[in-house]
C-alpha cells in the first residue's frame, strides 16, 4: 500500500558534519518520508527542529532543488540576502545551482516542524557551505577543506 505509516519510517537525530560544525544540528530529527515510500528520485523529510536547532550549516547544491514548507511553529530563514521568518503554512524554495548559502534556525520556545522536499542525484551534486570552510564535490559524499583536504569524518 502507498500509504506511509510516519511512526515507523525511518528517522534519524543529528548530522554528519565534522565537528564543530555538527554542534547547531546535533539534536535535529528528520523522518524519512521518501525513504520509507521508497522513493529513489526526491527526498522528502518531516524535519523536526527543538529550540536553539538548526537545520543545516548555510549551505548550496551544484545539482539540487530545495523546497521547504513550514507544517507547526516558526523558523528563521537566513540567507545571503538576510534573514525572513518563515511560519506555519509559508515554504521557500531554493533552485540548483544557485549560490545562495541558506538554512533554517528555530529561534523560537517551542519545536518547528518543517517538511523538506530535495531532488537526489548524488553523483551530479555538490554543496557549499559559504560560512565555514566546508565543501563536498561532486559525486563525492565526503567533506573537505576549501584547499581539497578531507576532514576525518565525512559529512
Amino acid at each position: 500500500m502507498p500509504r506511509i505509516d510516519i511512526d515507523a519510517a525511518p528517522t534519524r537525530r543529528g548530522c554528519g558534519y565534522p565537528s564543530p560544525y555538527d554542534e547547531p544540528c546535533s539534536d535535529r530529527v528528520r523522518t524519512q518520508l521518501g525513504d520509507a515510500g521508497g522513493l529513489t528520485q526526491f527526498g522528502v523529510n518531516l524535519l523536526r527542529l527543538a529550540p536553539g536547532v538548526w537545520s543545516s550549516q548555510r549551505h548550496w547544491h551544484t545539482a539540487e532543488d530545495e523546497f521547504v514548507w513550514v507544517v507547526e511553529g516558526e523558523v528563521v530563514l537566513v540567507t545571503d540576502e538576510g534573514e525572513q521568518v518563515l511560519k506555519a503554512g509559508e515554504c521557500a524554495a531554493f533552485p540548483a545551482g544557485v549560490a545562495n548559502g541558506h538554512h533554517l534556525q528555530n529561534r523560537s520556545e517551542w519545536d518547528a516542524v518543517v517538511l523538506e522536499v530535495g531532488s537526489r542525484d548524488p553523483h551530479a551534486d555538490g554543496c557549499d557551505y559559504p560560512d565555514i570552510d566546508m565543501v563536498i564535490r561532486p559525486g563525492e559524499e565526503i567533506a573537505r577543506h576549501r584547499d581539497g583536504t578531507p576532514y576525518p569524518h565525512g559529512a
